[in-house]
Parts: structure tokens; sequence; C-alpha cells
């Protein structure tokens, strides 16, 4: 008599059971039941920001149905094998000559307060120690370092005594001279991606977390890519679960070959697979991905300076590019110091300089290092990473 109980309460169990996801279903086929929210990196294209990272465990669908979803908009089994090739094909990027002139009304807009400042200031017909006090406040103001700024304010001092008080397009042109100069046009600025002695161009690309480094390596990929060389993307970052796909995205738009190696593994072991893929397969470029690690954990910078000499056991590393918030200001030169005398840094990328940079961290960065700023993040777009030009900068921060 209890079994027979017991059955027909389980049988009422798994009636209601059935019933309540039935009901489920139909609500959500009217609309009445909002379909669970879209995860970055698992329902649409894996995101390009540094730290987006889903569960390693998360199953993820192909870059492939991933490409198709969001350029056709048509669910996956209904886009045809044609549609398919014509999605997936790789991406030509754009050239890289040329995109910081392209880019200067973006970085105009960002850099008012020091360039729009001290035209309105200069441009007075009595320039006082009143005047004076405020362009210094603005110098300040716009991140340019304390050093800098006394440097540059006694040079403007000098030429509105000598000169008298500038006005119009005199005005513009002090400026322009004097900014250039603290810029320095004189340092050498070419990112050393292409093939030398019989060998690949080697670049490890390092940073804090959260400073776009991931980003940065895929579009640096796009800037070789756009310059007609072979290209070998090493996942070195073996810690975030998202960044090796990532980064495969990013190699599969451009045909980039991507090595890397398992969750949680050497970040050496990929890095110098990497190198070693890339002199196996002569290509021009090898550029590494390296984990964002705080400048303050001495373990983790310590592992970075392993990653860079056990790669130096494979090849010369001919880049070594520290990607720096921009944002962050004066901050940030910390970081910077700290990496500098691990890694041997030979040149800086400053991301989000569209954003709420100041202009003058250029200046402030490249005086603590003594390496010249050498590319410039200027958007979200895979196009908006632009080698710098210091006159191109200055024209922008000026521009009426």
């Amino acid at each position: 008599m209890d079994s027979v109980v017991l059955y027909v309460l389980l049988g009422l169990v798994l009636v209601v059971v059935a019933v309540a996801v039935g009901v489920t279903l139909v609500r959500r086929g009217r609309g009445e039941v909002p379909a669970p929210k879209p995860r970055p990196g698992i329902h649409d294209a894996p995101a390009v920001g540094d730290d987006d990272s889903v569960p390693h465990d998360t199953p993820r669908p192909s870059v492939d149905l991933l490409e198709v979803q969001g350029a056709l908009g048509a669910p996956v089994e209904e886009v045809r094998a044609e549609d398919l090739e014509a999605v997936v094909e790789v991406e030509v990027p754009e050239p890289a000559v040329g995109r910081l002139q392209r880019l200067r009304a973006r970085l105009a807009r960002s850099q008012n307060v020091l360039g729009k400042g001290l035209l309105s200031l200069l441009s007075k017909d009595v320039i006082d120690d009143d005047t004076w006090d405020e362009v210094e406040e603005v110098l300040l103001t716009a991140d340019l370092g304390v050093a800098p700024t006394m440097e540059l304010l006694e040079r403007l001092r000098t030429r509105v005594r000598v000169e008298g008080a500038p006005g119009g397009e005199r005005v513009q042109r002090i400026l322009r001279e004097e900014l250039l100069a603290l810029v320095d046009p004189s340092m050498e600025r070419e990112v050393r991606t292409q093939r030398i002695d019989g060998r690949p161009g080697v670049v490890l690309v390092v940073g804090v977390n959260g400073t776009g480094k991931t980003t940065t390596t895929g579009k640096l990929a796009r800037l070789a890519v756009a310059s007609e060389q072979s290209v070998v993307l090493g996942a070195a970052d073996t810690f975030r679960a998202a960044a090796a796909d990532q980064l495969q995205t990013w190699g599969d738009r451009v045909g980039a070959v991507v090595v890397r190696g398992p969750e949680g593994g050497d970040p050496a072991a990929v890095a110098f697979d990497a190198v070693s893929a890339g002199v196996a397969g002569d290509v021009d470029t090898v550029i590494i991905d390296t984990a964002g690690r705080l400048h303050t954990k001495t373990g983790l910078m310590d592992e970075l300076g392993k990653v860079k000499r056990v790669v130096e056991k494979q090849s010369p590393i001919d880049e070594v590019l520290l990607v720096l918030d921009a944002t962050t200001g004066q901050n940030g030169l910390v970081q910077a110091r700290v990496f500098a005398e691990v890694v041997d840094v030979t040149g800086i990328v400053l991301t989000k300089l569209d954003g709420t940079a100041k202009g003058g961290i250029v200046v402030a960065v490249q005086r603590e290092l003594g390496v010249p700023v050498k590319l410039v993040g200027l958007g979200e777009g895979p196009d908006d990473l632009a080698p710098f030009d210091p006159e191109v900068f200055v024209d922008a921060l000026i521009q009426p």
C-alpha cells in the first residue's frame, strides 16, 4: 500500500514539473518571459576590453558562428555555406600611414584642457603674474609633471619678455614650437616589428591589469599586417580565462597564427613556443601578450622577467612595449618605473588617449622613463591604434 502511495506522489510531482516547464516555454514564445541576458564573450563576439572574462568551464560558440550571427543577423541554422565563407574572410586592416592624422579631430576633443587653456591665457592683452599662475595651473592639471611644467613656463616667460605679449597667430606659433620641443620629435618612434638578421622581429607587450594589453596586441597585429608583414601571436596570458580566446579572435580576423597553451600553464613556455613557431615559419613578426600584473606584486614581476629571459634563449627581443592607461595620469608613472626596471621597456603605448586623458602625460612618461611614446589608442575600433606623430599631436592640442 505504501508503495502505491509513493508512486502516486512521484507521478503527481512529475506532472506538475512538466506543466510548469510547458507554461514557461509558451510564455517565452509569446515574449512574456525574457530570454537570458547575453553574456559577453559567450553569446556574442568576445569583447575587446582587456579585463573581459568568462568562466573557463562555460561552453563557447566558435569564432565562425559568432561572426555569422553578428554580421548577417541570422540564426546559424539558416546561414548558407557561401555566406559563412564571405563572413570569415580575412580582413584587410587600415593602412598604418596617416592614421593619427585621420584621428586628429578625436584627439583634439580630448585635449582641450591643455592647448585651449594656454591659448586663451596667452592671448590676453596684458600677461601679469596672476596669468602666469593660471598657466602653471593649466600645465599641472594636464598631467605634464612638475619639472616639465617649470621648464615650459620659464621658456614661455622668456619669449614673452623678449618678443612682447603674443596675440592671434603668433601665440599659436609660439605654443606650437615650445610644446613640440617638449614632446621631443627627435626620439626614435618606429616600432621594430620587421625581420632582422634572418629572424622575426620579437615584441613583448606588458602592463598592469585593465590597461588593454590583449586588445593592443591584437591591434598591433593589424598594424603589422597592414604593412604586409606575417604575424605570429603568443597568448602568454594563461591566467585569464578569456585572454587566449580573445587573442585568437584578433588573429583569425587578420590571418595571424596564434600560439597558446593550457589555462594556468607556464607563460614563459608559451612565449618560447611562439618565437620558435615564428622562426620555423620564417614570419616577419612575433608579438607576445603577457598577463596583467600589479607592479607591487614582486612574484608576478619576477615571473615577467623570467618570460623575457626564456624568450631570449631563442631570440633577442626587439621591442618591449609598456601599455599604460592615459587616464590614470601621474599614477601611471609609478607603474611605468617598476616595469622599466624589470624588463627594459623600449616604448610606450598610451591607450584611451581619446577619453578624459590630459595631453601632458605624453611628456611626463617620456621624461620618467627616457623612452618614447610609440603608439596611442584613440578609440575602441580595431584600427584605432596609431603610430605616435609629435607634430600631429601638438597641432591637435592647439587647433582652434
